[in-house]
């Protein structure tokens, strides 16, 4: 090599790879090196055939951070020989969205694959925002690769997640992070020329909680704090060394599906101690408010539901008073929301019952509506005796008449099973003074 130019091109890229972090120097370029994620890219799965057939939808990759939710994108850009733009949400608006569509739609020849356009939590896009994606998507112009760590159906607009796929990416295995740590000290430009002895890992595993970025910063702290070419891993080394640096931990970031989790048991579980000191957690990591709020409202419906209907309206007006307050006096509502959803009495027989009359219409199909309760509305419809024989309840004594309102096939099945609970044993006799020995 004669030329001094490609010495220094050499010289500057390795020095480049060597000045990035950890993490990014083992991200990965192929899904062969790809760790994760088997139920999306293993061999035989659904992404990984349509990836492999050079052909992807539009979707959305949802699930905890550091799970490889942006590796993924590039890997498929990669993969597909596809131009990629990438925005991200926080920092973009429409101006960036319409921008980046125009550049995608002058790269697009034909017969090509489209670009994609990789924007990481999506979920903060604002309407306006998400709006002005929709044409491209539609229109093949772009193939849109979101990311996201909130559900999705709380935060895209429909149209937008009507246009997309959606793919739920999980926390990483022990055995994934594992692999993942081999990876690092055996290949990494860096750690490899020292011999890094992984002799207890359980306190890498804990503090990454399946994040795999996070694994890999915490390794890079822990080894980066050794002189010499040995180094030992220990559980006591990696907690001495996370407790000198605090912000290698991320409390809201790390522990965000486990506190929440935590909380919602413990209002489950009917323990307002509990319950308050996880959302103490939260308020003091930056948890978002609104997040929290988010899953109070769906307590009240699937935890407390019929036993106490009023909690569902206050953890609604709780969702909707902590956006008129704000922060930080909005922590009290949520505290007296919390409270008071941890003290009520408990019933999923809601929840449950939906989920078991969903389950009947998986396996019973497109059962067609008796005709009495067809709707009649032209004159065919009722020379066919739709609606006929349909008896007007408000017509008759207490406002009820027997009748049947299921399809014949399902007419004895029972989905909503009465709780022994003060509220719902009231509407239990209320339903046996009116349809007798079917809920007894």
């Amino acid at each position: 090599m004669s030329n001094p130019l490609d010495y220094l091109r050499i010289y500057s890229e390795f020095w480049d790879m060597m000045s990035k972090p950890l993490a990014e120097r083992l991200r990965p370029r192929t899904l062969d090196d790809y760790i994760g994620q088997k139920h999306l890219v293993g061999q035989g799965a659904v992404l990984r055939k349509m990836i492999d057939a050079g052909r992807v939808p539009s979707f959305i990759l949802w699930g905890p951070p550091g799970v490889g939710k942006t590796t993924l994108a590039q890997i498929i850009s990669h993969k597909l020989e596809a131009p990629f733009y990438t925005l991200s949400a926080i920092s973009s608006g429409v101006k960036d969205v319409r921008e980046v569509i125009e550049k995608a739609k002058s790269n697009r020849f034909f017969n090509t694959v489209s670009p994609i356009l990789f924007i990481d939590e999506i979920h903060r896009f604002s309407k306006s925002q998400q709006d002005s994606l929709l044409n491209a998507v539609e229109t093949g112009v772009v193939t849109l690769i979101g990311a996201t760590t909130e559900n999705p159906s709380f935060e895209v607009i429909r149209p937008l997640l009507s246009r997309c796929q959606v793919y739920v990416l999980k926390s990483l295995e022990k055995e994934d992070l594992l692999a993942l740590l081999h990876k690092a000290v055996t290949e990494d430009v860096i750690l490899k020329e020292k011999e890094i002895k992984l002799t207890e890992t359980d306190a890498l595993l804990r503090y990454s909680g399946g994040d795999a970025r996070k694994l890999l910063n915490i390794l890079e702290l822990v080894t980066s704090a050794e002189e010499g070419d040995v180094i030992e891993i220990t559980d006591e080394k990696v907690v001495e060394r996370l407790q000198e640096n605090p912000a290698a931990y991320d409390k809201g970031g790390e522990m965000h599906y486990d506190i929440i989790s935590a909380f919602i048991k413990s209002i489950r579980g009917s323990d307002p101690d509990a319950a308050i000191y996880w959302l103490a957690r939260m308020v003091a990591g930056g948890e978002d408010p609104e997040f929290i709020a988010r899953r109070l409202v769906i307590s009240a419906a699937e935890d407390i539901g019929l036993a106490n209907p009023n909690a569902l309206l206050l953890a609604n007006a709780c969702f909707d008073a902590l956006k008129k307050i704000g922060w930080p006096e909005g922590r009290i509502i949520l505290a007296e929301t919390t409270v008071y959803l941890a003290t009520s009495p408990k019933s999923n027989s809601a929840y449950m019952a939906i989920d078991k009359a969903i389950e009947a219409v998986n396996r019973t199909g497109n059962l067609p509506v008796p005709l009495h309760l067809r709707n009649a509305p032209t004159k065919l419809m009722k020379e066919l005796e739709y609606g006929k024989e349909y008896k007007y309840a408000h017509s008759y004594t207490n406002n009820f008449v027997e009748q049947e309102y299921l399809p014949k096939e399902v007419l004895n099945e029972r989905f909503w099973e009465i709780q022994p609970n003060p509220a719902e044993q009231k509407l239990a006799e209320q339903m046996k003074r009116l349809w007798g020995r079917r809920y007894e």
